[in-house]
């Protein structure tokens, strides 16, 4: 095998040559002139010992034997020699070498390890398992047939291999399959026969597992890649057929009868060029944002990535529309705002007040607010130019003009407005007219049933089909950063659940110290809405958070009297109904008479919704009997008018007579309607079985109560006297703190029994003397729920009535807390419950004494002036005014007031 000195060859890292295998290496040219000198001096073999990692401590000991094969001479001086050799048998320094003689040949003492022995059976055998699952797995991974042949024909051999020959077999599956260096380094320095077994098949398994993955993901690229190519081949063969088929149909040689479309260019045709504008347009977008601003750096950022991803991927599309929405949102820097001209003219507030007085009637406090706030901003505008003016003057005597950079006037922060009212009072028409007045964009965001966050901030971008929220749809389509925006009915909102809290969402926008960075989370670039004029509408503060509520200025609208809602009718549903309707306004007239009949008989709430289907009804009446009355032949359009013009005034006479006589055999046209004539239109009244059964009944009276929809109406409170054993039963759908009010009630009554008269002595029950009876009070209807404290008073009324025998007037309404010293306490809701009491013909109220001011500040005049009203402090008054002076029979001599201290 050669002498025990060799001349070393120090292979560079990572090169390693192990037994049975070949190595191909450049050397220099001193270190080819050594192996040649050697070569004439001895056999051709040297120690090629690898060399370590710069970075590893370890010594260089263990190497190959090798046999040099070739030396190849390079064709110029400047390429280096090729040196080619065989592995033939492990070597072993004795002693470390020196790693820094590489270009030299030194001669050391080598020593060949044993290889004699014979490796157990086991080990061979995990041997073979091993190399056969390796070889199977690269006969099935290779490309070419002949490499897979030849990996077939090793591991027929390895099949066959004897238990001597498995080593000099593992040397060769081992240098044929290329582990990692510190395996394969580790392999070389095993010289016993059984440990190099082991390493080998402990390197084939994990070579395997290794093929194994790498095939899983080779296949996952190319079937993604194949996929890719595959659709943007067939993207392309489309729009080429579509080119042909575009250019075929415009052309005016081919183009026959009913073929293709004439030479006429479909804006849906899909087009590369439009494609390209779209482009270039989303470019032009993005350079007109303010430089250095944030939305101007993501815009950016996205168009470069934009332009390295491919066309056809997915991911292409999800930041064109990101780019499409981001540059859509109005920032300051693209946005319109009004001209300051609109603000100067002197007339700017004066149209303002036209423009809401002409849309909605009444709603002075709100018409008064807004114009509070169209000052401020007139007046605030006119302040920013003329500051603006003074820091930029222009003076023909300076040479040179210094241009400045014009500041950014905040402007004004527009008001949070909440407007709670009952349905049908005008609050979402009224953000309309609001907007008119102002000039600016209006857009509605509907809330009502609104139970996820996302809808309010969006989703973010790494969600499927994501989009941003609708503030920020809401500010694309309004193409301003200054719109006014109505949240519809945001007391129905959605709560806390596993979708986020859509109240809590809404706090940053209603905020005005924070909305002005509004966040949107797909967007993600700050959004200024100080500037947006936030309209809110509710039917009830109860379902609205604290927080939420604490952010609005709340401006209620409790409900239109008689009178108002006489002039809307006239001034805006009655035209309405008619144009709708297809007549004109002289072939149909509703007196005013008719107008309060349908307003009081057919209708019963607070805004004008069932008033304008009540007249709408009558106005379809009508247009089926003029269309009738054309096509019978008895007149044209236009004769139809005159007729209706003479026929509008008539007197009483000739109404009956009308009355009377069959209608179809009349041959002028009739516009005007009657009150007589609703009943055949609309049917019975719904509203007038109520009035005639209300009614002065001994332990009946009438409370005033407040709807959960915030409309105000009369409510009977019942009471009757049972047989039982003196206690108080309570119906009605009864909350807790409406049952308390009649344990306080009743317990009123039962300490003042005697002055009241209805007992004989002091201390008596009047339950129990002379009948023991229960006292059973019912607050129609059952299938409401009713809560609250203000039915004291009505309910004190009720007992005294049932125990005492004495009635309350028909037309008489109370409301008002009482206490067991008998003091009367403040209540809510006082104005619509008086416009309710002002509905049901309720000509006298007894109220709270505190509640005095509510009267005066928020009930119409004109209701007012109906009515008459009493002001109480405690229970005495009121009973005094419920049953008139005089009717109960007072012991007043023998009051004792006791009063209790804690």
């Amino acid at each position: 095998m050669g002498s025990p000195k060799l001349p070393v060859l120090l292979l560079p890292h990572p090169l390693i040559l192990l037994p049975t295998a070949r190595l191909t290496l450049p050397i220099s040219r001193s270190l080819a002139d050594a192996i040649i000198s050697h070569l004439d001096d001895s056999d051709a073999v040297l120690a090629a010992l690898p060399l370590p990692a710069p970075d590893s401590p370890s010594e260089v000991t263990y190497g190959t034997a090798a046999r040099v094969v070739r030396l190849v001479r390079p064709r110029n001086l400047t390429q280096q020699y090729l040196l080619s050799l065989h592995g033939v048998a492990r070597v072993r320094l004795p002693s470390p070498i020196q790693i820094d003689q590489l270009e030299c040949l030194p001669i050391h003492n080598v020593v060949y390890p044993s290889s004699e022995g014979t490796p157990s059976r086991d080990t061979v055998e995990s041997f073979k398992d091993a190399a056969l699952i390796l070889l199977d797995r690269l006969a099935k991974d290779s490309l070419q047939q002949q490499r897979k042949d030849d990996w077939l024909r090793v591991a027929a051999i390895v099949e066959d291999i004897s238990e001597q020959r498995a080593a000099w077999m593992a040397d060769v599956l081992v240098a044929a399959v290329s582990p990692q260096y510190p395996d394969k380094l580790a392999f070389l320095a095993a010289a016993d026969v059984e440990d190099r077994l082991r390493r080998a098949t402990e390197l084939f398994v994990k070579q395997s597992s290794i093929q194994e993955v790498s095939k899983k993901i080779a296949s996952a690229v190319d079937e993604s890649l194949s996929r890719q190519q595959k659709e943007y081949f067939l993207r392309q063969q489309l729009a080429a057929i579509q080119r042909e088929l575009h250019s075929l149909h415009s052309s005016p040689a081919t183009a026959g009868p009913g073929f293709g479309t004439g030479g006429a260019i479909s804006e849906l045709d899909d087009d590369d060029q439009a494609d390209a504008d779209d482009l270039a347009d989303l470019r032009r977008k993005i350079e007109a944002l303010d430089v250095g601003s944030e939305e101007r750096k993501v815009g950016v950022r996205e168009w470069r990535r934009l332009k390295r991803i491919p066309q056809g991927s997915v991911e292409n599309g999800v930041i064109r529309s990101y780019l499409e929405w981001l540059t859509s949102v109005p920032w300051p820097s693209n946005t319109t705002t009004t001209p300051l001209d609109v603000f100067k003219d002197h007339s700017f507030l004066t149209r303002a007040r036209a423009q809401l007085d002409a849309d909605h009637y009444g709603l002075d406090q709100i018409k008064r607010r807004l114009m509070e706030y169209l000052a401020v901003v007139r007046l605030r505008a006119i302040a920013d130019a003329a500051q603006t003016q003074g820091n930029n003057p222009a003076t023909d005597a300076s040479p040179v003009a210094v241009s400045t950079p014009p500041t950014k006037n905040k402007g004004v922060k527009g008001p949070i407005l909440l407007f709670v009212g009952p349905p049908g009072t005008g609050k979402t028409s009224l953000g309309q007219s609001i907007a008119k007045a102002l000039r600016r964009p209006f857009q509605r965001i509907s809330l009502g049933g609104v139970r996820d966050e996302a809808e309010i901030r969006g989703h973010r971008r790494t969600y499927v089909a994501s989009g941003p929220g609708s503030i920020v749809q809401a500010l694309r389509k309004a193409g301003r950063n200054d719109p006014v925006i109505l949240l519809d009915e945001v007391d129905k909102v959605g709560h806390s659940n596993f979708h986020g809290d859509p109240a809590a969402a809404l706090l940053e926008v209603l905020d005005p110290e924070q909305n002005h960075s509004f966040n949107d989370h797909y967007i993600n670039v700050p959004i200024d809405l100080s500037q947006v004029l936030f309209i809110c509408t509710s039917n009830t503060l109860d379902t609205i958070s604290a927080p939420l509520l604490d952010r609005c200025e709340v401006v209620e609208l409790s409900g239109y009297t008689y009178d108002e809602k006489m002039h809307i009718a006239k001034r805006f549903l009655l035209p309405k109904q008619i144009r709708a309707n297809g007549l004109s306004d002289s072939q149909l007239t509703l007196t005013d008479d008719a107008l309060l009949h349908v307003a009081t008989m057919y209708t019963r709430e607070a805004g004008v919704r069932s008033l304008e289907r009540a007249i709408g009804a009558v106005v379809r009446f009508k247009a089926v009997e003029w269309a009738e009355w054309l096509d019978a032949g008895s007149g044209s359009a236009a004769g139809g008018e005159g007729n209706a013009k003479q026929i509008g005034d008539v007197d009483e006479n000739e109404k009956g007579d009308r009355n009377n006589n069959n209608n179809e055999n009349e041959k002028e046209w009739r516009a005007t309607v009657e009150p007589h004539e609703l009943e055949k239109i609309l049917g019975i009244p719904r509203w007038d079985t109520e009035e005639r059964d209300r009614e002065e009944k001994r332990g009946v009276v009438y409370g005033l109560v407040v709807t959960g929809m915030g409309e105000g109406g009369i409510l009977p409170v019942e009471s009757t006297a049972v047989p039982g054993v003196g206690r108080l039963k309570l119906t009605g759908s009864l909350g807790d703190v409406i049952k308390e009010s009649g344990e306080i009630a009743l317990s009123w009554v039962k300490t003042h029994a005697f002055e009241l008269g209805i007992t004989a002595g002091r201390g008596v029950d009047p339950l129990k003397v002379p009948d023991v009876i229960d006292v059973h009070l019912h607050l129609p209807a059952g299938a409401q729920k009713k809560d609250g404290p203000s039915a004291g008073i009505a309910m004190i009324c009720a007992f005294v009535s049932l125990l005492s025998g004495a009635c309350v007037p028909k037309d008489i309404a109370m409301t008002g807390e009482i206490t067991l010293r008998g003091r009367v306490t403040p209540v809510g809701g006082i104005r619509m419950k008086v416009l309710g009491a002002h509905r049901a013909q309720i000509r006298k109220v007894i109220l709270p004494w505190a509640n005095r001011k509510d009267v005066e500040h928020d009930v119409a005049l004109e209701v007012r002036r109906e009515m008459q009203f009493f002001f109480v402090r405690t229970i005495d008054e009121a009973l005094e005014a419920a049953f008139g002076r005089g009717a109960l029979g007072w012991r007043r001599e023998s009051t004792v007031l006791l009063e209790s201290r804690l």
